[in-house]
């Protein structure tokens, strides 16, 4: 008689294939992962030339937003600038994306990550052409590079707070405001008012984990062992 098993999606489903069950229980996370990883090779293995014209044609900078604004929103969520960075997204997406999405479900996971990324580009490049517009900064700024995924990344760890337990919620989120305001009142660059902007938006999506499941707390599941 066959023995019985927990859906490949559920907490804890798949134990003798813990990484199998924990992939596939955050679809979404892993493909995108995925995407990152190949264009992080391609990037890898490009002429300085290609990786030039790669960056900037899936970029997110004022030229490309004014003349090809679809392109520009959906790839630059697919590419990193350094390669080499690549182990460090990884880990971030395991530790934020991944929970998040499983305990959401894909979609309010997507539309998290999605709204923070559309509207932490377009309102920092917003900021950029104003600023160019009052001559405080160059119009060489319409064309740099502005790729990465970590706008998204803030946002899931904005939404995440609601799943840590009291009274851990409070110290996580103070260390989540401190790691992103720092830099914006430090640096002052437009990439630290989009992560900010991130931050707050996943703040804001607390309405989409109203009706989640409520069961584990993100500090009482393990990490998937290795089988």
């Amino acid at each position: 008689m066959p023995s019985e098993t927990l859906p490949a999606g559920a907490p804890g489903g798949e134990p003798s294939r813990p990484i199998r069950s924990w992939v596939r229980s955050s679809p979404g996370t892993h493909v995108w992962l995925l995407v990152i990883a190949i264009t992080s090779t391609v990037i890898a293995l490009s002429s300085d030339g290609l990786e030039h014209y790669l960056l900037q044609r899936n970029s997110s900078n004022l030229h490309q937003l004014s003349h090809h604004p679809i392109r520009a929103l959906l790839g630059s969520a697919f590419w990193i600038e350094n390669p080499a960075n690549f182990l460090l997204y990884a880990v971030l997406f395991e530790v934020f994306h991944a929970p998040v999405e499983r305990w959401l479900g894909t979609p309010r996971w997507l539309v998290t990550v999605a709204t923070a990324h559309i509207a932490a580009t377009l309102i920092s490049q917003k900021v950029v052409l104003e600023a160019i517009q009052d001559h405080d900064v160059p119009r060489s700024m319409a064309h740099v590079v502005d790729i990465g995924v970590s706008y998204g990344i803030a946002a899931s760890a904005g939404i995440l707070t609601y799943r840590i337990p009291w009274p851990w919620r409070w110290l996580y989120l103070a260390g989540a405001v401190t790691f992103f305001a720092v830099p914006l009142f430090t640096s002052h660059t437009y990439t630290d008012l989009g992560h900010a902007i991130s931050l707050a938006i996943g703040l804001a999506c607390r309405p989409l984990t109203w009706g989640a499941p409520h069961g584990k707390s993100v500090a009482s599941e393990p990490p998937p062992r290795a089988h």
